[in-house]
């Protein structure tokens, strides 16, 4: 991945706006997430969009204060396109409403939007769950059921969730980052059966 403008300014962003977040599972930093989406991505795409989205896309969802209009300002209209195709229908200006969706209802509502997304936003949603899948096996390997305490869905729940995403993105995608996301799909299958 080349260091350019548009991604040293994604970087710089992403880490401001998800300064004070933490991932669910180990209690860390949650930038990790969105730097490892786009290094996953870097070794599938040369697009500087699709890094830029990667490095995104989890703030329209997450981050309340900062919204569409500003993302577009901030890097175009592709680039939020490509994010807003990986964004579940969660409001984080208005707590009251994601209350009232459910888990399911809001991953059904992803998986409907995958279907008809850009090509650019399914290389994200695959890096993203590649990345959310090896989180998951070391978070449990580091801190057993402990590391699920926040979550809102069973690891078999997440499984299916991230099956059903790899299912999609082999009738949709032709990019070898499908390849890796059914390998580590299997991976953690594997390691929760044997854990379960």
């Amino acid at each position: 991945m080349q260091l350019t403008k548009n991604i040293q300014k994604a970087i710089t962003k992403s880490a401001v706006l998800h300064k004070d977040q933490v991932r669910k599972e180990k209690d860390a930093p949650f930038i990790i997430h969105p730097y490892s989406v786009a290094i996953i991505l870097s070794g599938y795409t040369n697009d500087e969009d699709t890094i830029v989205a990667g490095l995104l896309h989890d703030v329209l969802e997450d981050v309340p204060g900062y919204y569409e209009s500003d993302m577009i300002r901030d890097f175009g209209e592709k680039v939020t396109e490509i994010v807003k195709g990986v964004t579940e229908e969660k409001d984080p200006n208005d707590s009251t409403k994601n209350e009232k969706e459910t888990w399911l209802y809001r991953k059904n509502k992803y998986l409907d939007r995958l279907r008809k997304d850009s090509k650019e936003s399914l290389m994200v949603s695959a890096a993203d769950k590649i990345h959310n899948l090896s989180s998951t096996i070391n978070a449990y390997k580091e801190r057993g059921e402990d590391a699920f305490r926040n979550f809102n869905s069973t690891i078999e729940e997440r499984l299916w969730f991230n099956g059903e995403v790899l299912n999609v993105l082999k009738e949709r995608l032709d990019n070898k980052i499908v390849v890796e996301l059914e390998e580590k799909h299997k991976e953690a299958k594997r390691f929760f059966k044997e854990q379960i």
